[in-house]
């Protein structure tokens, strides 16, 4: 069976019929200067492990189709994509662990700066023209750093979403010195809930540092794959809208940004 799908998959939109699926799903994994490579193993590592998941696997086959479609991409600043993985079904343990051979035995993508909104923009149109037909589409998108080159977030963000993609988030929270010589900016996860995701649904999973990755990324997918939301995301939510209304948060989506870099007068710290 799983043959038969990659072939239907890598054929082109000369098929009549597209595929159905429970979810088409983009995994965008940054790979910017601020992950190194002991880092990016565990990223990817994360990503093998939670793939081939009895408990991933168990949600998708209680799904109503059985079956969900996804890509693996890493990136890192405006122009910089590696399509790692084109889109696959996965419907079974077989085409879980193809998938993430894949994966695995990649080279390693890098790149310096942190486009969040170019790998969000990069994304939006790989739904089209791929010979699948999902229930539901959604970005997942994992970063430790907020958006210091190309467009704003949360502008590309608000287009996907008009267009029916949600976009949950994995942010990675940790307190070490970046390349830049600097801590991770406070508040990130914050930052990656106003800035980054959107859309029916959205949700986000924080990893306390890369060490905490691979059980992030197992439970974001579980949740994706059923379409729920986490009720430890419910809960949070909640204790962030208190604290906005009581003015103690307010995120800047363009706080990364170099503006010297880009050629204005103006200048704001890079994270």
């Amino acid at each position: 069976m799983i043959i038969v799908l990659c072939q239907l998959l890598f054929a082109g939109s000369s098929l009549a019929a597209p595929i159905e699926v429970e979810l088409e799903l983009v995994l965008l994994v940054d790979v910017s200067s601020s992950v190194d490579s002991m880092e990016s193993r565990l990223q990817r590592k994360g990503y093998v492990d939670a793939m081939t998941d009895a408990s991933v696997l168990a949600a998708i086959k209680k799904t109503r189709l059985g079956r969900i479609a996804v890509t693996y991409i890493e990136w890192s600043s405006g122009g910089k994509h590696s399509v790692v993985a084109p889109w696959f079904v996965i419907e079974d343990f077989a085409s879980a662990f193809a998938f993430a051979t894949m994966i695995e035995a990649a080279p390693r993508s890098f790149g310096h700066f942190t486009s969040i909104g170019g790998a969000l923009k990069f994304a939006i149109p790989l739904f089209e023209h791929n010979n699948i037909r999902g229930e539901r589409r959604a970005i997942d998108i994992s970063a430790d750093g907020p958006n210091n080159d190309g467009p704003s977030p949360h502008i590309i963000r608000d287009i996907a979403v008009a267009s029916g993609i949600t976009i949950n988030g994995l942010p990675i929270v940790n307190d070490r010195l970046q390349s830049s010589g600097m801590k991770q900016m406070p508040n990130y996860d914050h930052y990656f809930a106003d800035c980054v995701i959107g859309g029916a649904s959205a949700f986000m999973v924080i990893a306390d540092d890369y060490q905490d990755f691979a059980r992030a990324i197992k439970k974001k997918l579980i949740f994706e794959v059923a379409g729920r939301v986490p009720p430890e995301f419910k809960l949070w939510a909640q204790k962030s809208f208190l604290m906005k209304t009581a003015g103690h948060l307010k995120s800047n989506c363009d706080l990364g940004i170099d503006y010297q870099r880009e050629g204005t007068s103006k200048r704001r710290t890079v994270y």
